[in-house]
């Protein structure tokens, strides 16, 4: 896959102004008051840039660290005594290693290719990383509930980690000893449903205030 993905598009008049202003920080949206037809004629180029299919696959980088030694990284600042503890829980399932390594899959995800729009991403974006609040209106919310390995990068990242959670998670549930969801079981229909449903989702809410 070519570098050129992450690259930025040449600055002339047929670019849209938000793809020249895509590496703002993210706390500068460059979508934040442009005409909604503007941001989906700039998503539609993008894809054209970079199709939906050159996310299909993965294959390990040439030099890929290895993942015990990435674990152990992280646990720089962590109380010394508790890490056999978390290790411990992260072997009783696939799901459950998945769920405490989410630095393996950050250096995994950081050599795939992106459109390079950044954003402040969950992290650690997995299906039990989600949970109700309430408002003061009385309201109960549903949205991401941990924030602890937050950072600036690239929205297919949270992308990525929560569709793979909901795989592993599916086998969890069929079968403890199951690696992930079979073929052959309804988990990958509904993972697809539930991903293919997302862009559609986001599309409707993209007009409204909050996301202008």
């Amino acid at each position: 896959m070519s570098s050129a993905l992450n690259e930025e598009p040449p600055p002339d008049s047929s670019t849209p102004a938000i793809l020249r202003l895509r590496s703002e920080p993210p706390d500068t949206p460059p979508t934040r008051g442009r005409p909604l037809d503007e941001v989906l004629r700039a998503g539609k180029m993008l894809r054209d840039r970079l199709p939906r299919s050159e996310h299909s696959g993965w294959r390990p980088a040439g030099k890929r660290r290895d993942p015990i030694q990435v674990l152990r990284a992280s646990d720089a600042g962590r109380v010394p005594r508790l890490s056999p503890i978390r290790y411990g829980r992260m072997l009783a399932s696939p799901f459950a290693f998945y769920r405490g390594a989410a630095a393996i899959m950050a250096a995994d995800l950081a050599v795939t290719p992106t459109t390079g729009l950044r954003v402040q991403a969950c992290g650690d974006c997995h299906l039990l990383n989600f949970g109700g609040f309430a408002t003061p209106e009385r309201n109960v919310l549903f949205d991401i509930n941990d924030f602890d390995e937050t950072l600036p990068a690239p929205w297919e990242w949270d992308v990525k980690r929560l569709v793979a959670s909901f795989v592993l998670a599916a086998g969890a549930a069929a079968s403890p000893s199951r690696m992930a969801a079979t073929p052959q079981s309804p988990a990958p229909a509904a993972i697809a449903s539930g991903s293919a449903s997302s862009p559609a989702c986001i599309r409707s809410m993209s007009g409204t205030p909050a996301y202008r």
